[in-house]
């Protein structure tokens, strides 16, 4: 993708990965435009008749504590129980300090930790502005085109690691807020300060679009790998000469749930036409019970891409603008239970299928089932071969286990106590970005030993998507059988994981 519209309603993963890895260009949809105009009128008019949680509150626990209201549009005075004061009464000076707004905006920008990636923090910048497209935030539509200008020139706020606990990225959308502003510098250039209206503050970053914008990265990834996995599978069942009857279409009917199904169709596919000659009656479990294992991480990624498709196109603001009924409506949508939850689910069925591949490279590594030296190895007796592919597997495994704890087993009671739940969706699209790396260290070992062992066994696939799998895959890894280093060929292995991915038949 060379562009990215945002329109509020249509963004997928796969287009937040695209500009937020591969640079895609942002364009902001004139509806986006339209419906963010309509919020912002609507919230101007609302918020001079009625208090407005954040911008005539405090907020937190400070939420019953009435402030200044003060916009471009200037002053709104209120009274003790946050109702507006007439024009024209008399009143004490109350324009002594500096807005509430930019006070709330410099106090939450508090992250602390490591600097994040700049890959993720222009995924949540991709997010929070087709939030802002899907209307309902009330900030001003100017705003919206700014974040697509800094991403177009390739800026980002300086985003700490901790700060977010599923409900509201305050602190990484606050320094942004300031980026905005002119008070705190981007990285990796400049542009010239945006106008802010103090009253938007609070609107401007209530919003979980960090961990939405991580969990994009994390879902596209995942549905990338187990693609490629699959390939991966059907090129190590050859090596093995393994017994495809378990795969037969009849074995699935009996339990006919869904991934499993299009895992046992898509391997009768791959290996359709193949030299399939079974060597044993029945084969481990790494070979046997891949659908009834691989097909839920398939299940739970889908689940995560009907998650992902609400989350990315929701206005999901406290308070809420409802320009139609020119109303605003304080609730708690902005609370990702959803998300945390599929996120852990993902992860979860994802160790599972992580731990097969890594007991199939197990059996590519042993002569009972390849016919071939120990380890694939060649050389003098005693040579290594790809022995520490396996403690590689194995501990790129152990990552991947605790990356799988589930986060919605804990909660926080924060704001003296008025905020009293809490997902740890953050944590959960985090600790799903970490597993993503470590499911690709264990496919990339896999790979490496298949192609090494169909090579040594002068048994390629013939014809079809496997063949062009083997062959691409051949070609770029390198075909020396010496004991040497191979931390390279686990790198480039994992590189070619994305073109195996489109490869599946």
């Amino acid at each position: 993708m060379s562009e990215v519209v945002l329109d509020g309603a249509a963004l997928t993963a796969e287009q937040v990965r695209s500009v937020a890895r591969d640079g895609a260009r942002v364009l902001v949809h004139e509806d986006g435009l339209t419906r963010a105009s309509a919020a912002h009128e609507s919230i101007r008019a609302l918020t001079a008749a009625r208090p407005v949680y954040g911008r005539t509150t405090g907020v937190g626990a400070n939420r019953l504590v009435a402030v200044e209201y003060e916009s471009s549009a200037g002053p709104v005075v209120l009274g003790p129980e946050g109702s507006v004061v007439p024009p024209g009464t008399p009143m004490r000076e109350v324009t002594h300090h500096e807005p509430h707004g930019l006070r709330l905006l410099r106090s939450h920008a508090g992250g602390a930790g490591p600097l994040l990636d700049p890959v993720s923090v222009r995924a949540m910048l991709t997010v929070r502005a087709n939030q802002l497209a899907a209307g309902g935030s009330g900030v001003a539509p100017h705003l919206l085109t700014a974040l697509a200008e800094a991403l177009n020139r390739g800026l980002t706020p300086p985003v700490h690691a901790f700060g977010g606990i599923g409900t509201g990225d305050l602190p990484a959308l606050a320094v942004t807020a300031l980026c905005l502003l002119g008070e705190v510098p981007w990285r990796g250039g400049v542009m010239p300060p945006v106008p802010f209206d103090p009253a938007d503050a609070l609107s401007f970053i209530s919003s979980n679009a960090g961990s939405i914008g991580e969990a994009a990265l994390a879902c596209a990834d995942l549905s990338e790998l187990l693609r490629a996995s699959t390939v991966i599978t059907a090129l190590a069942f050859l090596a093995c000469d393994g017994n495809s009857e378990p795969y037969e279409a009849v074995v699935h009917l009996a339990r006919p749930h869904p991934g499993q199904q299009t895992v046992a169709a898509r391997l009768r596919d791959l290996l359709a036409g193949q030299p399939v000659k079974a060597a044993r009656i029945q084969d481990p479990y790494s070979y046997r019970a891949v659908p009834q294992v691989h097909g839920p991480a398939l299940d739970a990624v889908v689940a995560l891409e009907r998650t992902m498709g609400i989350e990315l196109n929701a206005a999901a603001e406290n308070p809420l603008v409802d320009s139609v009924g020119r109303r605003v409506l304080h609730n708690a949508n902005f609370h990702t239970a959803y998300l945390g939850l599929a996120l852990d689910a993902m992860r979860n069925a994802l160790y599972q299928t992580a731990a097969l591949s890594v007991a199939r490279l197990s059996l590519l590594l042993e002569p009972a089932f390849t016919g071939l030296s120990p380890f694939l190895a060649s050389g003098p007796p005693g040579s290594s071969g790809l022995m520490i592919l396996e403690y590689v597997a194995h501990s790129a495994l152990g990552a991947l286990r605790l990356n799988a704890t589930p986060t919605a087993l804990a909660t926080a009671v924060v704001s003296r106590g008025v905020e009293e739940h809490a997902p740890f969706s953050s944590q959960a699209a985090r600790n799903s970005l970490d597993a993503v790396d470590s499911y690709r260290i264990v496919l990339a070992a896999e790979l490496v030993a298949a192609v090494r062992a169909l090579r040594m066994r002068g048994t390629p696939p013939v014809d079809g998507p496997l063949a062009e799998a083997f062959g691409y895959a051949a070609e770029r890894l390198p075909d020396r059988l010496d004991d040497r280093p191979l931390d390279q060929d686990v790198e480039d292995a994992a590189g070619l994981l994305p073109a195996l991915a489109g490869l599946e038949g």
